[in-house]
């Protein structure tokens, strides 16, 4: 047993601890990455879908905009945050399929740009 003296909040605590095992061990977080929107080409222009599950909260762009790619098109709010949808082409925005307010699925078609 190994007892140790802690401080907490000015107080000062004693504490004794028993050692089950001593392993050395490297505890890693997992990565995470940006949810990535996969465009789809159908001959009739590239479909933009949802990242993930979420509200619509904001359409930056109207039918016949031009878009560049990298360009945010859509902000959706996700787990209280909002993610930037951004354009994964350059072009002109032929059809909006949502609106503001509206609660989409992951991989639901947002826009069209040809």
């Amino acid at each position: 047993m190994k007892i140790y003296k802690v401080k907490v909040n000015g107080k000062l605590y004693e504490v004794e601890l028993e050692s089950v095992s001593e392993n050395e061990g490297k505890v890693e977080a997992p990565k995470q990455e940006a949810p990535k929107t996969a465009p789809v080409s159908d001959g009739q222009g590239t479909t933009l879908k949802a990242p993930l599950q979420g509200t619509i909260l904001r359409i930056n762009v109207a039918v016949g905009d031009t878009v560049k790619k990298g360009q945010a098109v859509v902000i959706l709010e996700a787990m209280k945050l909002e993610n930037e949808v951004v354009a994964p082409c350059d072009g002109v925005v032929k059809e909006i399929k949502v609106s503001k307010g509206q609660s989409v699925n992951n991989q639901d078609a947002l826009l069209i740009i040809g």
